[in-house]
């Protein structure tokens, strides 16, 4: 089990004490190791001709008593293209965006349609079945005054003919 230090701003774990330089020193430790990581990508690049008379290009300087010329890389070439690339697929990818947004539009508005289809499909169904309860109940239609009238035998029939017609055309299953 280690050990805490208790400070007036809380306990603080050994390993994660605080330096007496602060946060400044952290900040000139890591900018430096950061330095020193990017030092080989800056680094020199020799040239000789060898014994053979071959030129031989190196990031180390040859063993032996050689001509040495020391070559500061150029930075590797720049792309030319790069920002119309970069806006190229920066364009595609917000068309890609786009039409996905566009299709879970259209398969919302599309379930939603079906909710409302499958909705009424069952109010239907459940009219074809009053309707074909009418001997134990009275059914009433409204006519264009507004008065309600009761449905006779071949009216209800009628209607559900048509009920059962729309069902099979517009219903599944």
């Amino acid at each position: 089990m280690s050990s805490m230090t208790v400070t007036p701003s809380g306990p603080v774990h050994p390993l994660r004490a605080r330096s007496p330089w602060g946060a400044a020193a952290w900040v000139g430790l890591c900018a430096a190791a950061l330095l020193v990581a990017g030092a080989p990508a800056a680094a020199t690049t020799y040239k000789w001709t060898d014994a053979n008379g071959r030129v031989v290009y190196s990031d180390q300087p040859p063993a032996g008593n050689f001509k040495v010329e020391e070559i500061n890389a150029p930075p590797p070439p720049a792309n030319p293209n790069a920002l119309n690339e970069l806006a190229n697929k920066d364009a595609e990818l917000k068309k890609q965006k786009l039409l996905r947004a566009e299709e879970e539009g259209k398969a919302a508005k599309a379930r939603v349609e079906a909710n409302l289809k499958r909705e009424q499909c069952d109010r239907v169904r459940g009219q074809i079945i009053t309707l074909g309860q009418s001997s134990q109940i009275v059914v009433y239609t409204t006519d264009a005054q507004g008065q309600r009238t009761a449905m006779d035998d071949a009216a209800l029939l009628r209607e559900r003919q048509r009920l059962e017609a729309w069902v099979s055309e517009n219903c599944r299953g």
